[in-house]
């Protein structure tokens, strides 16, 4: 398939600058089979979601934190601006670099007086291989001190993100540290909304995607087979692949919080459809005519044209199913990305 097939006009006004406040006033368009006679499109909002689940379902939600991983710097006289993506060891990071082509293997960039970085290796891919002069816990510390939220492009920050980004591009389910994005999908959670969907006696157990910047990235190659994922590393406990089997055997729905989840899901899932703990890196990219073995309901934001995570959905649900959803949400003033408005959708046979 080619790229442009997945491509969309998305007035600018549509883009959310700021989250719903409380988070599940968030709108979210219904795209279950509702009534198993084909699919409607529903206008909801996230805190009708405890009248949409069955009692039976589980939540699999991605409890991966974001870390302020955007720094800034100075090679010599050059300002260098570096988004870290990937962590590849106790001091050693993939980034982004903004001016990137004007960075030599070897040179150093300063950050603070107690943290530099020493530019290791220039990859195929487009980032950039840096040795911090710190490790471990000491540089998880140095990032708090001097890195800012890696807020996406697409929200406008003139001065650079806010205090109160802080919080908002943070999810309730927030614990481990290494995403350098948010799982988008899991910012419209409250603590009310859980507490509701307990009470109906709906489930939920964590898997960990420390998600990177390029999976936001559009994709620039005309054919999608010619397009490369940036790995992410990931983890599936053996008590959430046994939840997962309980819940399968009881005839239960997978309901997978946030594209993030669903990837590693997908990652993990044996051909037969058997979820195994996992720990390592994924780069899967699923495209139309991918045959998905594990999730059967996704919760997931309103997506950019021509990038990676459209192409997902529409494989979940059908190009032609996803192309209509999304007209409906643009002529109803839905919010995209990030902090945007949310679909739950339901798994195309």
């Amino acid at each position: 398939m080619r790229t442009a097939d997945f491509d969309f006009e998305l007035p600018p006004e549509l883009i959310a600058d700021e989250p719903a406040r409380p988070r599940d006033a968030a709108r979210l368009l219904d795209m279950r089979d509702t009534l198993g006679v084909g699919y409607t499109l529903a206008d909801r909002h996230v805190r009708d979601l405890p009248d949409l689940l069955n009692p039976s379902d589980l939540l699999v939600y991605n409890d991966t934190r974001v870390i302020p991983a955007r720094l800034t710097g100075r090679r010599g006289e050059v300002k260098v601006e570096a988004t870290l993506h990937k962590r590849e060891g106790a001091d050693v990071w993939h980034v982004f670099a903004k001016p990137g082509k004007r960075l030599r293997v070897g040179d150093t960039i300063v950050f603070a007086p107690d943290l530099s970085a020493e530019v290791m290796e220039k990859r195929e891919a487009g980032d950039i291989a840096l040795r911090f002069s710190v490790a471990g816990g000491e540089l998880m510390a140095a990032l708090h001190r001097y890195g800012v939220m890696p807020l996406p492009p697409y929200i406008r920050r003139p001065d650079g993100a806010s205090a109160r980004d802080a919080e908002d591009y943070q999810t309730v389910f927030a614990a481990r540290e290494g995403a350098v994005a948010a799982p988008t999908a899991g910012l419209h959670f409250t603590p009310e909304l859980l507490a509701r969907l307990e009470a109906r006696g709906i489930r939920r157990v964590p898997v960990t995607l420390h998600v990177g910047a390029g999976t936001f990235l559009p994709v620039k190659v005309d054919d999608i087979r010619d397009h490369r994922m940036h790995a992410e590393w990931g983890e599936i406990s053996e008590a959430t692949a046994r939840a997962v089997a309980e819940t399968q055997g009881a005839g239960g729905r997978i309901v997978s919080i946030g594209t993030t989840s669903l990837r590693l899901l997908e990652t993990a899932a044996d051909d037969d459809g058997t979820l195994a703990p996992f720990s390592g890196d994924t780069d899967i990219f699923i495209t139309p005519g991918y045959r998905f073995k594990i999730v059967d309901l996704l919760l997931t934001n309103f997506h950019l044209p021509r990038s990676t995570l459209f192409m997902l959905v529409s494989a979940f649900a059908g190009l032609e199913r996803m192309r209509a959803a999304y007209a409906h949400a643009i002529s109803s003033g839905y919010r995209f990305y990030s902090y945007g408005d949310t679909s739950l959708i339901g798994r195309a046979p």
